[in-house]
């Protein structure tokens, strides 16, 4: 018959013969406690099978030192680079995190809102699924005064952080760099405009352009979910432009562009010779695609880090998410062969 007996700081006490207030302290890591007696503590909860009453812990703090984080997908580059930023940064404040995705869904971002708050996370991090259209969802937490930071696909609130690079800059520089690069008539292969970073993209693409005399073609703009099919389906389509097709590509991730780059070059079109490709967020499939890819790098794991940074401090007081509403880090154009025109001429 197994021992059921929970065991408690009681017993580690009579193991040691100390108080159980020592104990408790030691088991915290108190610096009051001696660094040997801590030591001889800690080995006695391990060989006894002490294990912390976290429950009972955060009922009387009100506390479960737990983050939850949905993100639209974990099978990504960018968001597992995301992730393991987030993992550090919780793990050196002693927090937990609850993982989740969306799938790129509203309906189970909605579910996924649900089962986080019924979990008393202390603060939540999130990045929108594609087709998002409001956050009504997330009010419970509000209402509540549970921390909500919204990262990389945000949506604007007043009592909420958001952390972003600023695409617009990134996608008129990228944009910039191609028609420097001798192209005049540039695609841009861009997503559902519900999310800042695509709508941003966007506006980028389009400012470089007006900046540059270059008239905007709304034919030249494909919408899609990025995806490798919608990569192959923009190729078709600009193979199907027989009179004027681009001679440069703008995609607003490097998947699309990718997928694109293999099936034209199937064709026999020459990049960057007649199209110059440039993409975004610098997938290690840029630099595996033959030329490597122009991209636009900025890194998840900063963006991860400073997502539970941020979210740390506001719940130890040292900031506030309803007074920092945007904070925005670094980016910058990596330039490769894809989009070096000139030169290939």
């Amino acid at each position: 018959m197994p021992d059921d007996k929970e065991i408690t700081i009681y017993d580690i006490a009579k193991h040691l013969n100390i108080s159980a207030t020592t104990v408790s302290r030691g088991l915290k890591d108190h610096p009051a406690i001696n660094k040997n007696t801590r030591k001889k503590i800690f080995e006695a909860a391990r060989h006894l099978g002490y294990r912390s009453n976290t429950f009972a812990s955060s009922l009387r703090s009100k506390k479960t030192y737990t983050i939850g984080i949905i993100v639209p997908r974990l099978n990504s580059y960018f968001m597992s680079s995301v992730l393991a930023g987030m993992e550090d940064a919780a793990s050196r404040e002693n927090y937990n995190l609850i993982i989740s995705q969306s799938l790129e869904s509203a309906e189970k971002e909605v579910a996924n809102a649900h089962t986080m708050y019924n979990k008393r996370v202390d603060g939540l991090l999130v990045s929108l699924a594609y087709d998002t259209e409001n956050i009504h969802h997330f009010e419970a937490f509000f209402r509540k005064g549970i921390p909500v930071i919204f990262f990389d696909r945000v949506y604007s609130h007043t009592e909420s952080t958001s952390i972003v690079i600023d695409n617009y800059a990134a996608a008129y520089d990228v944009t910039k760099h191609l028609i420097d690069n001798g192209c005049s008539r540039i695609m841009h292969l861009g997503g559902n405009m519900l999310r800042n970073v695509y709508s941003e993209r966007l506006r980028g693409y389009k400012q470089a352009l007006r900046d540059h005399k270059i008239n905007f073609d709304e034919k030249l703009v494909f919408i899609s979910k990025l995806n490798e099919e919608a990569g192959a389906e923009a190729a078709r389509t600009i193979l199907k432009m027989t009179a004027k097709q681009p001679d440069g590509v703008f995609a607003a991730n490097d998947t699309a562009a990718v997928y694109c780059m293999m099936k034209l070059k199937e064709t026999g079109i020459r990049i960057p010779g007649d199209i110059a490709f440039a993409g975004f967020n610098n997938d290690p499939i840029s630099k595996i695609i033959e030329p490597n890819l122009t991209t636009v790098n900025y890194s998840g794991y900063d963006v991860g880090e400073a997502a539970v940074i941020s979210m740390i401090n506001h719940l130890n007081g040292i900031s506030n998410v309803k007074t920092t509403h945007t904070i925005i880090l670094r980016s910058d154009l990596i330039v490769r062969e894809s989009s070096l025109k000139n030169k290939s001429l």
